[in-house]
């Protein structure tokens, strides 16, 4: 059976690696898993490069001959995933990659702000979580980078729902943003705004409470003065 009569590739890389091809899970081994996520995150890239970054304590003659069988077997078990020219290897334009698609809509939020479904990209970002548990060097640039740039378009969501009066939106953002970094102000901040403008005087006290209480014990300092005037009031 043919690529073309099964569909295309779906590579997924946030909670869990997995592969469909077509409706099916394709099955595939940790070195091949490896080969295939260092060209979804990096792109099309020359063999050189693959070696060094996959097996950077092998010779090169030993690297090379590894990522020659990664290659040899990926093509023999999934045809038409790779594109397999010359120096340079890459995965098929028939791949869609998750991360690709989140960091397309991180990079539309942070050029063009909220336009459109914002619950949904919201449950996107909240989840897109870079294969928990992988801890190679290159794996946890590209997890710390992620991170961060997902902070800072669930703030982008959370200030924007906010201001278009959609609250529920703005605290489930800013509830997720503080999931990722617990002590960020800005988040806090949108976290007590939304809940006040719902009426929930108490619930943003609390989220005050839990603020203070973490940034004292964490790093032994008190909230800011711009944090404590939001809640002056029901204090």
């Amino acid at each position: 059976m043919g690529n073309g009569d099964r569909g295309g590739f779906q590579l997924s890389l946030f909670q869990s690696w997995q592969l469909l091809w077509g409706a099916n899970i394709v099955h595939v081994a940790a070195r091949q898993q490896r080969l295939m996520t260092a060209l979804a995150i990096n792109g099309p890239r020359p063999r050189s490069y693959l070696v060094g970054l996959l097996w950077p304590n092998h010779s090169e003659p030993r690297a090379m001959e590894s990522l020659r069988v990664s290659v040899h077997l990926i093509t023999r078990q999934v045809p038409g995933l790779l594109v397999n020219g010359g120096p340079v290897l890459s995965l098929s334009e028939l791949v869609d990659v998750d991360l690709h698609r989140v960091r397309s809509q991180i990079r539309q939020l942070s050029q063009i702000g909220l336009n459109g479904n914002a619950a949904s990209c919201l449950q996107e970002l909240r989840h897109a979580d870079l294969l928990p548990g992988w801890y190679e060097d290159w794996i946890i640039f590209e997890q710390t980078r992620l991170r961060q740039d997902r902070l800072h378009a669930l703030l982008v969501i959370a200030r924007e729902s906010l201001a278009r009066c959609d609250y529920e939106v703005a605290l489930e953002a800013s509830e997720a943003a503080l999931e990722l970094e617990p002590l960020y102000e800005r988040a806090v901040g949108l976290l007590i705004q939304a809940e006040r403008q719902q009426g929930n005087n108490a619930s943003a006290l609390r989220a005050f409470e839990k603020y203070q209480g973490q940034l004292k014990a964490d790093m032994g300092i008190a909230p800011s003065d711009a944090i404590r005037r939001l809640v002056a009031d029901v204090r």
